[in-house]
């Protein structure tokens, strides 16, 4: 199952369904997106069965009893003949924004695995729904983006911290608890991932110098000029031929009267200088 079905079973679970005003609040958010007439049937429609349980305890707790539920394809589809004036409950407490931010989420959100991106998004149909729902997440400190699509629009976070206070504020506690874990997960997998990538591009570089002081050495070989060079000289140049993958360090620990890296470096360098002076030689007329 998905980390979004698995929010959306949690939430199905929460006992507050003997507090009628915060049915009402709930209710009111999963019908942000149907226009509601007084007396006519409505249809709600959900893939997620834990969605639809939910869904129908409100239903049976705000009295309406009658209710036809029917499967198409993967939808659940709930039609049912509405007798409230949704637009009139008003949200005048915390726990009833909570609630109704909750349904807005049970009815039209989703959530993607944690361990892949962060991404909470809620389609919202009409503007003047998008910025009351941003208003309140705001209010209590959530940050939410708004993007404008062709069928309506949506709000959404990206951001790791904003999700997590999203979650606990709609009262999915175990859910924050799993995307937390995630999120430690991918941020050791992401710095390991950075840790190796250092070190091959390290890797490679040492390789890519390796090859060009070993190139450098075999030109004063092949010239003769090799035991002409300084003894200090010879011996690291000896020491990168037999240890052609050792990093400057470890060559400077090989030698007679060990060096640091600088000392090796600088050395190197000084065969690297010869070997151009060899071949410039080499192409004057």
């Amino acid at each position: 199952m998905s980390f979004s079905f698995d929010v959306k079973e949690e939430l199905s679970k929460i006992k507050n369904l003997k507090d009628k005003e915060s049915v009402l609040a709930e209710f009111k958010g999963y019908m942000i997106n149907k226009r509601i007439e007084t007396n006519k049937n409505i249809e709600y429609a959900t893939e997620n069965e834990y969605n639809i349980n939910r869904f129908i305890k409100l239903l049976k707790n705000i009295g309406i009893e009658k209710y036809n539920i029917q499967v198409k394809g993967n939808n659940y589809i709930v039609t049912f003949k509405n007798n409230l004036k949704i637009e009139s409950i008003n949200l005048s407490k915390e726990v009833l924004e909570k609630a109704y931010i909750r349904g807005v989420f049970m009815g039209n959100g989703s959530i993607n695995e944690p361990k892949n991106n962060y991404h909470l998004e809620i389609n919202i149909k009409e503007d003047v729904l998008v910025d009351k729902i941003s208003k309140i997440l705001n209010k209590y400190g959530i940050e939410v983006k708004r993007i404008r699509k062709s069928n309506g629009n949506s709000v959404y976070i990206k951001d790791g911290d904003e999700i997590s206070k999203f979650l606990a504020f709609i009262g999915a506690n175990t859910s924050v608890l799993k995307f937390e874990e995630a999120r430690a997960l991918r941020d050791m997998r992401n710095n390991v991932n950075r840790i190796v990538n250092c070190e091959t591009a390290n890797l490679n570089k040492t390789a890519q110098a390796s090859a060009k002081q070993i190139q450098a050495i075999k030109i004063i070989q092949k010239y003769n000029e090799f035991n002409k060079i300084p003894e200090q000289l010879q011996e690291v140049a000896k020491l990168r031929l037999e240890n052609p993958e050792a990093t400057l360090a470890e060559l400077g620990h090989m030698l007679t009267e060990k060096i640091g890296k600088s000392g090796i470096n600088h050395r190197l360098k000084s065969i690297e200088k010869i070997a151009e002076e060899i071949t410039k030689k080499l192409k004057k007329p």
